[in-house]
């Protein structure tokens, strides 16, 4: 671009050299009349507007050739850019996982949906924490919005929270519900972990899951589904360990405190509690095992 600019610099200088040679010309064509000799047959005077055209000829000529000289490096400069690869956006994670089926939060919130601020957001996740809820297991899982929408009162009507905490929930048929607001594939930050909701996911089993409780194996897989998904955005294992700043001291680490915690933890890693319950804290390796095959991961080992 920069000898383009040059090039029709140029070339207007020309043009203002060749106006005033013209007129220069005009001038000396006019002298002539003063130089012919008596006996001389006086010619038929020429018209003002052709002697300036002859005149500014040589001028002309010089204005078109830079003319298609700035056209040649336009082309070039054209041609250099098109040559340039193309800047691409940020590469997809190495290891990624197919997003689950999720039913939305409408489904189970309906009519009992309360005003409540806009969601917050952190920059990813790195970590997710299984809950779950102490609830009865012997549901039917057509009543799973049912007892979702009676978890969101419980918390947004009597711990007057903003919305409910969780960012998922996973009835004992497998399926995955949206929880709290704000977009499945966002980093929404939830409130379902004191002192570590910042970074994380929190996905609530519904049902008790304390010792001695079976815990369906459709529940197990579609955890595991979630959560290899999740991490997967942020290209995170789920069998390794991660370091997460607590920001409350209600949980096991005072504020400010930075604690190593496995990346799909169950809750009580972080704070004073026994859930996930005994039994679904046993089947957290078989979890992160899943997640890890389904994010294409094959290390076998300690990550």
């Amino acid at each position: 671009m920069r000898a383009i600019r040059q090039v029709v610099l140029r070339a207007r200088r020309l043009a203002r050299r060749s106006t005033r040679s013209s007129t220069r010309g005009l001038r000396e064509l006019r002298g002539l009349k003063g130089l012919r000799g008596p006996r001389e047959r006086r010619p038929a005077p020429l018209p003002r507007p052709l002697l300036v055209a002859l005149a500014c000829l040589p001028g002309l000529a010089a204005v078109a050739a830079l003319v298609l000289c700035v056209g040649g490096v336009e082309q070039a400069v054209t041609a250099s850019l098109a040559a340039r690869p193309v800047q691409r956006g940020a590469q997809s994670p190495a290891h990624s996982a197919a997003r689950p089926r999720i039913v939305p939060r409408s489904v189970w919130v309906a009519d009992a949906a309360r005003p409540q601020p806009a969601p917050r957001y952190d920059d990813k996740v790195v970590a997710v924490f299984v809950h779950h809820t102490d609830s009865p297991n012997g549901y039917d899982c057509a009543d799973a919005p049912r007892i979702i929408r009676y978890l969101y009162a419980g918390q947004t009507g009597g711990r007057d929270w903003d919305d409910i905490g969780y960012n998922f929930l996973v009835d004992r048929c497998g399926t995955i519900y949206e929880g709290r607001a704000g977009g499945t594939g966002r980093p929404v930050t939830g409130a379902h972990t004191q002192g570590f909701n910042h970074r994380t996911t929190g996905i609530a089993a519904l049902g008790t899951f304390t010792s001695g409780v079976p815990v369906p194996q459709a529940m197990v897989d579609s955890i595991a589904a979630l959560a290899a998904w999740k991490l997967g955005l942020a290209d995170v294992d789920p069998r390794a360990r991660v370091r997460l700043t607590s920001s409350n001291s209600g949980s096991r680490y005072a504020a400010g405190a930075t604690a190593a915690l496995p990346v799909l933890a169950g809750h009580k890693e972080a704070y004073m509690t026994s859930c996930p319950g005994a039994a679904l804290t046993a089947r957290l390796p078989e979890i992160r095992r899943t997640a890890a095959r389904l994010q294409g991961r094959t290390f076998t080992g300690t990550p």
